[in-house]
């Protein structure tokens, strides 16, 4: 790095050391004066007139990424003789300074480091965007596990095969970093070479890979020896995670075999959970017993997990440092409502992880999360580019292939996937028991027509014996949180 000896400015920017250049544009570390604030300060050089338009167009295009684990882009500006753009200076350590470092990672790390990075290309192949080639010097890592990604994006169309080309870039990136004889560590060499086109006959998409990861990451938690299997011609999703599952090394295989007969049998898998469900565009039967015309929208099989809600706390947590994490709030969530934390939430997570007890029931990280209230749920829905159920939404995947939602057995706050008959033949999980779910639009109570409309809780509760799939509930009150109140998200269907 090399210092300006002048220490100039450009704007409100004092330059403070040279990070990179090329033949069009410095790369700079800035202070911004006004409010002492360090940036990274991309700068044209000023000869370069003729890309100054493209320039801008790639600033442009960045500053409209909006993604929590994506580096933002404060300003660009194009004028007194300087072309620049301002944007967040990732400080943390790169993948690229821990391979020069000789630090390699632990599979459960790597596995969450790739979980993340698959959700960022997620989202930047949902919305179409041209980025430049992914690589270790971009991906930036702490101490406490937060992932962050340089913003890469430029403008232009997003060419058809770049997802494949990263991850097969990502595949052959990240083989040094897996670290030698540890858990996982064969899972994840097997992950990457699938990466890399190895041993299989379709390219591995973000999706598998993601999902390839949540079941390692998994595995580590709750590992469970069982017979490989590599893939083969494309299958759907669920096929697929039940080949990954079975990703154990055959020497530990056989080291257990050798174990004395006494030895306790090992964990249960976690579950293999299903894809969010099509509901088609139609009439459908709404709860009060009339018929309502429908956006076609998809609909998560499941409640959303302890788990699953832990990773939008930790997004809040690395949003704060900046002023960000109400990024997700609703526009009427009240002025006093600071937090997305649950009723209880130290305690439910620490019993979570340990697969301990919360309330005296048994509890993991796959249980239904519990005690939000619909601010809570609301947030989390937006995080995840979905919304809440309304109540015709909700009914109407419930009577999909269901002839009597009523004779639906309840289930009790159990793992979502445990096999147990609360369960729709199309494949929706604990709409009768488990927990009560928030919904998206107050209704009115029918047995009160004329009376106001209040915020529609659906389905059953194991707390609430003889409810079921076609229990409602009606509150004025959306800061609300009960220990057997969850919620389920929908996505529009493009």
């Amino acid at each position: 790095m090399e210092p300006t000896p002048d220490h100039r400015r450009i704007g409100d920017y004092r330059l403070r050391e040279l990070r990179a250049e090329n033949e069009t544009s410095r790369l700079w570390l800035a202070e911004q004066v006004s409010i002492s604030r360090l940036v990274l300060l991309d700068e044209l050089r000023p000869e370069r007139t003729e890309l100054r338009q493209a320039f801008i167009a790639n600033m442009r295009a960045k500053a409209a990424v909006h993604h929590p684990m994506i580096g933002s882009v404060y300003e660009a500006a194009d004028g007194d003789g300087h072309c620049f753009a301002a944007s967040e200076w990732l400080a943390a350590a790169t993948l690229q300074d821990r391979l020069q470092a000789g630090e390699p990672l632990t599979a459960a790390r790597l596995a969450q480091i790739l979980h993340r990075l698959s959700e960022v290309q997620l989202y930047h192949q949902s919305a179409g965007h041209a980025t430049r080639p992914l690589g270790l010097h971009h991906i930036h890592c702490d101490d406490h596990d937060v992932v962050r990604i340089d913003n890469l994006v430029v403008a232009g169309a997003r060419d058809a095969g770049q997802s494949t080309a990263d991850i097969a870039r990502m595949g052959e990136a990240l083989q040094p970093l897996v670290a030698d004889a540890q858990a996982g560590s064969t899972r994840m060499r097997t992950l990457l070479a699938w990466m890399r086109g190895e041993g299989i006959e379709v390219p591995l998409d973000w999706n598998q890979v993601r999902e390839i990861c949540e079941r390692i990451e998994g595995q580590l938690v709750n590992p469970t020896p069982t017979t490989a299997r590599r893939p083969g011609r494309r299958k759907p999703a669920s096929r697929m995670l039940q080949a990954v599952i079975g990703l154990v090394a055959i020497g530990v295989v056989s080291v257990l075999a050798l174990r004395s007969r006494s030895h306790k049998p090992s964990p249960a898998p976690r579950p293999v959970l299903p894809e969010a469900i099509l509901i088609s565009a139609g009439e459908h039967p709404t709860p009060d017993g009339a018929r309502q015309q429908l956006e076609a929208f998809r609909i998560s099989p499941h409640e959303v997990t302890i788990g699953q809600y832990a990773e939008f706390l930790e997004i809040l947590q690395t949003l704060a440092k900046d002023g960000r994490d109400k990024v997700f709030n609703h526009p009427e969530q009240p002025p006093d409502k600071t937090s997305h934390l649950p009723q209880d939430w130290a305690a439910l997570l620490a019993a979570a992880k340990s697969n301990g007890t919360w309330n005296q029931r048994p509890v993991t990280l796959d249980c239904p999360v519990v005690g939000v209230d619909w601010w809570d749920a609301a947030a989390y829905a937006e995080w995840k580019k979905a919304s809440l159920p309304t109540q015709e939404q909700w009914h109407a995947a419930l009577l999909l292939e269901t002839d009597k939602p009523a004779a639906i057995t309840p289930a009790d706050w159990v793992p979502v996937g445990t096999q147990n008959t609360d369960r729709t033949p199309a494949g929706l999980l604990d709409m009768a028991g488990s927990v009560s779910e928030w919904t998206r639009l107050p209704a009115a109570n029918p047995a009160n027509p004329l009376g106001a409309k209040n915020w529609v809780i659906i389905g059953g509760s194991y707390l609430k014996p003889g409810s079921n799939a076609l229990s409602r509930e009606w509150t004025s009150d959306r800061s609300l949180r009960r220990p057997d109140l969850g919620f389920r998200v929908v996505f529009e269907e493009e």
